[in-house]
């Protein structure tokens, strides 16, 4: 069976030009399948895609698989202004869900057009079990929860084989996390009645066949569950693509399977911020880079890093430099952010010999990078047929195409 590597576009924006830059680059590397959302970056990684297959000769063998589900952000706001469809389930105050077919309709419709195409190789329900979310919050049964939630993915399939027909999709799949949970789990999905839905789906729309061709599900060296699914999907010829490949959960602890070198120059970016905040009137500003400097061990993951630095540390700083004229603040911030790659250089590499050290058992075996051995561990499950990588910065690329299928 033969793997293959593919492009995640979770938080790829078109105005960014690293991530521009690492989408051309992969495919320029043999990369061939992207993947995307209608959610994603509030259509922006659509658009990143756009842009890059614009500048292709060549895409007829490129791959684009999109998503619909999630309504978040612009959509978000709309459809609290007037909501026109049905089954839309409200789960949290910044993010609602609906799989209902016209929504479907008109959510395609948008990825069409943001990723200038006519046609998307595959379609996929994204994260269905937001509805037994929901359900199950509200207390009703599980037995009645499982029910409907395979109702209303037997509508939403047969209104997919119509797109088929009508050649705007030309197959399609489901994205599940629930597909990797336990069957004791109250909101597992059970993807074993999907086959019969298909069938029934492809009857109802007046297909020949149906085309239903891909599950998508997280699996990793520590999370192995959504193996049991994929092994079922390939009996019935599906295929699989696991994604979270790199970013993985145990014991309610975030692990990033990867090694990363120390910053050489870190130091240096380090004392450079520091010397040039110096100042009484930036005083505040040194302490902030102080502080990171000690800090940088205690973070859990990498991930725990980006969120904090994007949610508390950089409105911080945005505060207190505001008061500085704007050739001051154009030089303090480009010193800040260079300091600030580097400390995310220090911080991946510090998370990553902890993890060593944290999974040294289940790591006992691993004599190459923590990434190559993340890779291998799918290659010979023989389960899996595409590994989803998120890729936004050309250096991110050259190192995963560099891994061994």
């Amino acid at each position: 069976m033969s793997v293959k590597f593919g492009f995640g576009t979770y938080r790829v924006v078109d105005q960014n030009l690293e991530h521009v830059q690492a989408l051309r680059f992969a495919l320029e590397s043999g990369v061939r399948i992207i993947d995307t959302s209608s959610n994603y970056m509030d259509g922006a990684s659509e658009r990143a895609i756009a842009k890059v297959l614009s500048q292709c000769d060549d895409t007829q063998d490129i791959e684009i698989i999109s998503k619909f589900g999630y309504i978040q952000g612009t959509l978000l706001d709309q459809l609290k202004a007037d909501n026109p469809f049905r089954d839309v389930v409200p789960y949290s105050e910044h993010c609602y869900h609906c799989i209902d077919a016209a929504f479907m309709r008109e959510q395609l419709s948008q990825s069409l057009q943001r990723l200038q195409r006519d046609t998307l190789t595959c379609y996929l329900l994204h994260n269905p079990e937001y509805y037994m979310y929901d359900a199950l919050h509200r207390n009703v049964a599980v037995a009645t929860v499982r029910e409907t939630m395979l109702e209303r993915i037997y509508k939403v399939f047969v209104a997919l084989e119509h797109e088929v027909q009508q050649g705007r999709i030309q197959s399609y799949g489901i994205s599940s996390n629930s597909f990797a949970k336990a069957c004791s789990e109250a909101d597992f999905l059970p993807y074993e009645d999907l086959m019969v839905l298909a069938d029934n789906a492809a009857r109802e729309a007046g297909s020949g066949r149906h085309h239903f061709t891909t599950v998508e599900l997280p699996i990793n060296l520590l999370e192995q569950e959504g193996l049991r699914c994929a092994a079922w999907a390939k009996e019935q010829g599906l295929r699989v693509i696991a994604n979270r490949v790199l970013n993985a959960q145990k014991d309610n602890h975030m692990f990033r399977l990867a090694d990363y070198e120390r910053p050489r120059e870190y130091d240096y970016y380090l004392n450079n911020i520091l010397e040039l905040c110096a100042h009484e009137s930036l005083q505040p500003v040194y302490n902030i880079i102080e502080q990171l400097d000690g800090n940088r061990h205690q973070f859990p993951w990498i991930g725990a890093y980006d969120a904090f630095v994007f949610t508390h540390v950089i409105p911080h700083l945005h505060r207190n430099i505001a008061a500085l004229d704007d050739d001051d603040q154009t030089v303090l911030i480009e010193e800040i952010n260079l300091f600030l790659e580097q400390l995310k250089k220090m911080v991946a590499y510090e998370c990553s010999q902890k993890t060593r050290t944290a999974l040294k058992e289940i790591l006992d075996s691993c004599e190459s990078s923590l990434q190559q051995c993340a890779v291998n561990f799918l290659i010979t499950s023989k389960k899996v047929d595409v590994i989803l990588v998120g890729m936004r910065k050309p250096s991110y690329v050259a190192d995963i195409t560099a891994i061994n299928l």
